[in-house]
């Protein structure tokens, strides 16, 4: 049995905390209060002779330790009059599954552990204890019984898009440290830059780590800076620093190299590995692209190569080997690809797919290690010992799991941190979707659909961040605190939805954490929170803050708020064109930023609608009334008033209440290719009087749709009826020569409106 002796002085006092005043994030399993309270040192004293590691773990301590007037010291002489506070590592049998138990009684600190990282956890909950009462310099007396309950808990980092230094890296790590997170998933190499030194081929880095420019502001408004991007990478010596410094804070670093498609830049360096000659150049837009590894015995040489000087640098038992979003149809034209496809009894490009993939398995578990991949891996059929990252959804994590395959769960409605996480009007510019901190909060990595036994292969939750809009390392801060925080409880298992208001509590006074560290996080959750929900005459517009609701302030006719404006009381009523703007303030002081929202309410507004399919998760925001709740949606942010469906048309209908007279139908659907987004393909508007039986008045097809851009104002002559429904049929498989070519493309639509 291992001591470390802990020495500081404790003077006793009767006192009861409750649970409400620990601040503890993730929240411990099992807390139990018990009267008195232990006063804090300015030292607290380490003591191992024989531990020749300890100097290093305690100097890694005190960096956590976000008060200047207490520090961990390591120390071999004695320190008469102070208490000794010991941490005891016992048995697996125990305190298992990486867990601790921390006590603090009167004049004894305990923590006990049977792993490392169970101490690590250990001392990382006693230092937020110590960090929240450092001012009152005591301690409550209780006693943590604490383990995680999923074995990942990761964070991810693109620095493709844009590039980030070995120190912001390392900060980056340390934010994970001290929540607990377990994991870096590091993607290192896409279509816009390859960002990790390969010596056996040079060209790699001296090509393929720069671009020529870099897109700028919105997707749709297709701008660049024209500015050179790069070189950027990491050598093969700061990887290795890397690790380590991750390594000594009980993080795996899993490293990802993109196969078989988001290869550009590879291909920039060795155009041969294509299927075409090219020339290639690093891609200057996000998006998805037609040129990808070919699979040929060069390329399969080429990347076991890379392999294996990737699995040199990184200790980790998974390689992440990327697997999505790769378009077919230079498989489709190559003559090499084909003759694989037949020579190996294969289905199609799909089976080629899966062909890539186990191959590239293969030598992965030669060496001692697995594979993991995004969830189109499970094309054409899971490799057999493959892990699955499911992005797109649960569903890839289902199959999986019930395949007897580990999965990982990342679905973007919940997990992409390169998501809008307030009012899309009130942040900067992001990828689009809506996944404010509450909603990551709300998320349960464990499907509903899987059984007890099945749900075992579910190894954990991941956020994503993936950074075609995030320019430098403030933005990095910006959009993953508070929602870090989340994750961070949803992965330890320790989350409660419906005791949302507490966590949010806590969130706020691990916001002096932030300050302190100077780290640049979101304030979305103080800012006024907007919802249209139906009213007796229609619509009104709900506001809600976190804080004291009689602070908010609004206007209707478009002009700023201030402390003198109307104090919100009720849903405003959404019953002509306007401009709602508002905001909190405190003792009239302006507390948040100033939310706007425009209103162009229509027959429509307000009404029972019903979809015959439902939008994707990760655009679904307000469900079918976001389609009539007189708001018309903004073509730069698709965050909270678009609906999105792959591969579906929109089908709704719409219950007027009584019949009414009308004789325009207007809706938009939106037209941005590099994301998969394609114009409606027709549309077609049907009324009813009894909601059964209906006649079609109106029908358009693509060119029509193609000359307004998608912006469709229909004159559908004089009508009076109680029901309408309108078609929006979905382009379908994205065609050759589109990025996403041969996927399913996205319908987006936002207001249905009746004049």
């Amino acid at each position: 049995m291992k001591r470390f002796l802990l020495l500081f002085s404790i003077l006793f006092s009767g006192f009861f905390f409750s649970q409400s005043q620990l601040n503890l994030i993730p929240y411990p399993q099992k807390v139990i209060f018990n009267q008195g309270k232990s006063n804090i040192p300015s030292q607290i004293i380490v003591r191992e002779a024989k531990n020749d590691s300890l100097h290093l773990e305690v100097k890694i301590f005190n960096t956590f330790l976000k008060t200047a007037s207490t520090r961990f010291l390591v120390t071999n002489h004695g320190v008469p009059k102070f208490t000794f506070v010991t941490i005891e590592k016992v048995n697996f049998s125990e305190i298992n599954n990486d867990g601790y138990f921390l006590e603090i009684k009167d004049n004894e600190i305990l923590i006990k552990y049977s792993t490392n990282n169970g101490k690590f956890y250990g001392f990382q909950t006693l230092i937020q204890l110590i960090n929240q009462f450092s001012e009152i310099k005591q301690l409550p007396n209780l006693q943590i019984q604490d383990s995680p309950k999923f074995a990942w808990r990761g964070m991810h980092l693109d620095v493709c898009r844009h590039f980030f230094t070995v120190e912001e890296v390392k900060q980056y790590i340390d934010y994970l440290a001290m929540y607990k997170l377990n994991t870096f998933h590091w993607h290192l190499t896409d279509d816009q830059g390859w960002r990790i030194e390969i010596k056996k081929y040079p060209k790699l880095t001296q090509i393929g780590s720069k671009r020529k420019e870099s897109m700028i502001g919105a997707y749709v408004d297709d701008t660049f800076d024209g500015k050179p991007y790069g070189p950027y990478f990491y050598t093969q010596e700061q990887i290795k620093e890397v690790v380590k410094y991750a390594t000594e804070r009980h993080i795996t670093v899993v490293p990802e190299i993109e196969m078989p498609g988001h290869a550009l830049a590879a291909l920039s360096a060795y155009p041969e590995l294509a299927c075409t000659k090219g020339p290639f150049e690093s891609a200057t837009k996000w998006g998805v692209f037609d040129d990808v590894f070919c699979p040929k015995d060069k390329t399969f040489t080429f990347l076991e190569n890379v392999l294996d000087e990737v699995m040199t640098l990184f200790p980790s038992q998974y390689i992440h080997i990327g697997g999505d979003e790769c378009p077919k149809t230079r498989w489709k034209e190559c003559a090499h690809c084909q003759e694989l496809i037949k020579k190996n009894n294969l289905k199609d490009e799909h089976g080629l797919q899966s062909y890539f993939i186990q191959r590239i398995e293969k030598y992965v578990n030669s060496k001692g290690r697995k594979i993991i991949g995004w969830d189109e891996i499970l094309e054409g059929g899971l490799a057999p010992n493959a892990a699955v990252m499911s992005w797109t959804g649960i569903k890839g994590g289902v199959e999986a799991a019930k395949s007897n395959h580990f999965a990982v769960m990342t679905p973007g409605s919940y997990c992409y941190f390169d998501h809008y996480q307030g009012d899309p009007q009130t942040e900067p510019n992001a990828f689009g979707g809506f996944t404010p901190l509450e909603k990551v909060y709300s998320y349960n990595p464990i499907p509903s659909e899987l059984n007890a036994e099945q749900s075992k292969y579910i190894l954990g939750v991941q956020a994503n961040l993936w950074t075609e809009y995030i320019l430098d390392f403030k933005q990095v801060q910006y959009m993953i605190f508070p929602r870090l925080f989340a994750l961070s409880e949803v992965g330890w298992g320790s989350s409660n939805p419906k005791k949302y208001k507490e966590f949010e509590n806590r969130v706020v006074e691990h916001f002096k954490i932030l300050d302190k560290m100077n780290i640049n996080y979101a304030k979305s959750i103080y800012n006024i929170g907007g919802k249209v929900i139906p009213s007796k005459n229609g619509a009104s517009y709900e506001l809600s803050t976190s804080q004291n609701p009689n602070g908010i302030k609004y206007t209707t006719d478009g002009s700023e708020p201030k402390s003198t404006s109307l104090t919100y009381q009720n849903p405003i009523p959404v019953s002509k064109a306007m401009t709602v703007k508002s905001a909190y303030f405190e003792n009239g002081v302006l507390k948040s930023s100033i939310s706007s929202q425009d209103f162009t309410p229509s027959k429509t507004t307000g009404k029972t609608i019903v979809l015959e399919h439902q939008p994707s998760e990760n655009y679904s925001f307000g469900g079918a009334f976001t389609l009539v709740d007189g708001i018309v949606g903004n073509v730069k942010q698709l965050g909270k008033t678009w609906l999105g469906f792959q591969g579906k048309d929109v089908v709704a209908t719409i219950d007027l209440g009584e019949k009414i007279k009308f004789s325009e139908v207007y809706f938009n659907t939106l037209d941005n290719k590099g994301s998969w987004i394609h114009l409606a393909k027709s549309a077609e508007i049907s009324v009813s009087d009894d909601g059964k039986n209906f006649k079609t008045i109106k029908e358009i097809g693509k060119d029509e749709i193609l000359k307004n851009k998608g912006k469709l104002n229909l004159k559908v002559g004089n009508q009076n009826s109680k029901f309408i429904k309108i078609k929006i049929e979905n382009a379908g498989i994205i065609p050759a020569g589109n990025p996403g070519a041969d996927s399913k493309a996205w319908l987006f639509v936002d207001e249905i409106g009746v004049n």
